[in-house]
């Protein structure tokens, strides 16, 4: 079903032979396939054997990528509060957030400790790098200078963390999880890093009090104080959960199952070196790298920073912060229905992902217009203003909200799927 939604070359293996399907590919495709399952072990061979220990190991892979989303957007949501706290710029917010991407720089070095070590050294290296990170941003100095150093440092560790959150999980299906359930434990693991992000639009608005007016000017030393306090017990709790994790992980987390669940978990892999250059000559990979980067690399520095950029449209803190909670949880939800219902319905992925890109495109359209609320009003608010000039605070947090949480719910699904 779905096979006339891809062509004959779109459903050649990207590692395949040459750049491009050749004369009788195809047939010397399976012939090698059929080859390669015939030399493998009897108990490799047919379904494979699954254990249900697999859940548990996707469960504490997909609580380290929760802890690691909820660490990095840790500063985005309360930014207001951060800035009368600590004394950060808007620079120092976006820096913050950005030390998120600038992790996955040396993405390559942990792909190939994943490909040579597995995925028990790997999981416990990204671990401890965030224990060290989530440490680091609570040792207890006066100096304030000293101490916004140590929190870059700690989100810089953190970031480190993100390139075996984000990218390990197909590897974690593919070595404990029959073909049947790829999509769906690919899924949750990759979400639940989003949901992570989604609790911090939660939990540090909530925590976390904003200052008066939203502006550090209006703010007294006492205030200041008490807001360093409450950030302080933010970082404290989540160093907990980090450690916990990190806990777990060291007490139980192997590398692989007894025996593989299918053929392609058993199948002799390619050398990191040749894979990767073939991969970087082949026109198709780059295609498809760069419709999954560009996305997710978008939507991933605009939600980081989402309450920044609601501030002058007068949304507060905890608003903005609830706004980034629902789209993120919806997104997440509905990217693991999606994801199941790709694992029943085999060969209508390119179908699902063009009606996400379609979504996210509508999507992002309607919120980036409701922002420009002086330029034109969308037809679901017009019953709520007549002009953007008689709008006060409380009518522009309500123009904001309510479409935001269906527009970013439409772009979290498709750049997490």
């Amino acid at each position: 079903m779905g096979t006339g939604w891809s062509s004959e070359e779109e459903r050649q293996p990207l590692l395949g032979s040459g750049l491009g399907p050749a004369p009788g590919a195809a047939r010397r495709s399976r012939e090698a396939a059929a080859a390669a399952a015939a030399a493998l072990p009897a108990a490799a061979q047919g379904p494979g054997r699954v254990y249900g220990r697999r859940w548990l190991v996707l469960l504490l892979f997909s609580l380290l990528g929760f802890a690691q989303g909820l660490v990095w957007n840790t500063w985005g949501p309360i930014q207001n509060s951060a800035r009368q706290a600590y004394g950060f710029s808007s620079w120092d917010i976006a820096l913050l957030v950005l030390w998120g991407p600038i992790g996955f720089l040396p993405c390559f070095a942990f792909m190939w400790l994943l490909d040579k070590r597995g995925l028990r050294i790997t999981v416990l290296l990204t671990s401890f790098l965030m224990v060290l990170g989530a440490g680091l941003r609570c040792i207890p100095i006066s100096d304030l200078m000293l101490k916004r150093r140590l929190i870059h440092g700690g989100q810089m560790l953190n970031g480190l963390a993100g390139p075996t959150v984000t990218n390990a999980a197909p590897f974690l299906s593919t070595t404990w999880f029959s073909a049947d359930e790829r999509a769906t434990a690919t899924a949750i693991a990759s979400m639940l890093t989003y949901l992570g992000g989604a609790c911090a639009f939660l939990v540090g608005p909530l925590l976390v009090p904003a200052p008066n007016g939203t502006s550090p000017l209006l703010a007294s030393e006492n205030s200041r104080a008490h807001i360093r306090d409450r950030i302080e017990n933010v970082l404290y709790a989540e160093f907990g959960v980090v450690c916990l994790l990190f806990s777990a992980t060291l007490a139980y987390f192997p590398p692989r199952p007894p025996l593989p669940p299918s053929v392609a978990a058993a199948s002799q892999r390619l050398s990191y070196r040749q894979s990767f250059c073939r991969l970087l000559s082949n026109l198709r990979f780059l295609m498809i790298a760069l419709a999954y980067a560009i996305p997710i690399g978008v939507f991933a520095g605009w939600s980081g920073v989402l309450d920044l950029i609601l501030t002058p449209v007068h949304v507060s803190q905890v608003d903005a912060g609830w706004i980034g909670f629902w789209s993120l949880v919806g997104g997440c939800v509905v990217g693991i229905a999606m994801a199941r219902f790709a694992d029943f319905i085999r060969g209508m992925l390119k179908l699902i992902l063009l009606l996400l890109f379609s979504g996210a495109t509508l999507s992002s359209t309607w919120f980036t217009l409701t922002c420009l609320n002086s330029i034109t009003h969308l037809p679901l608010t017009t019953d709520i203003c007549t002009s953007d000039c008689n709008l006060n605070t409380s009518q522009k947090r309500e123009h904001i909200t309510s479409p935001s949480l269906v527009s970013s719910g439409f772009g979290e699904i498709l750049f997490s799927y």
